[in-house]
């Protein structure tokens, strides 16, 4: 529970110096080169996909030895003519 508090004052205490980086930026004639740092690394920040979990803790995620078989399956079907009909040009349901 206190961890949750800790992470959340954070986000909150770093996301206001974020704010006013970039109002400092936007209405104060004399802002610099620290007030744009801080507001493109906020920026930058805000692209990191947090919403990603590990592979395995990921509903539905094939893992390694899993996904090599799946491939080597399909070149062999590639090769042997059977397709699975998914290709480029390919008529649906024929394969």
């Amino acid at each position: 529970m206190a961890g949750r508090i800790v992470r959340r004052g954070a986000a909150v205490a770093l996301g206001a110096v974020w704010w006013c980086s970039v109002l400092r930026l936007a209405f104060v004639p004399g802002a610099g080169v620290l007030e744009g740092t801080i507001a493109a690394g906020g920026w930058g920040l805000s692209l990191l996909p947090v919403h990603c979990v590990p592979k395995s803790r990921a509903a539905g995620a094939v893992g390694s030895d899993r996904w090599w078989a799946y491939w080597r399956e399909a070149w062999r079907r590639r090769g042997s003519g059977q397709g699975n009909g998914e290709g480029p040009g390919a008529a649906p349901g024929v394969g």
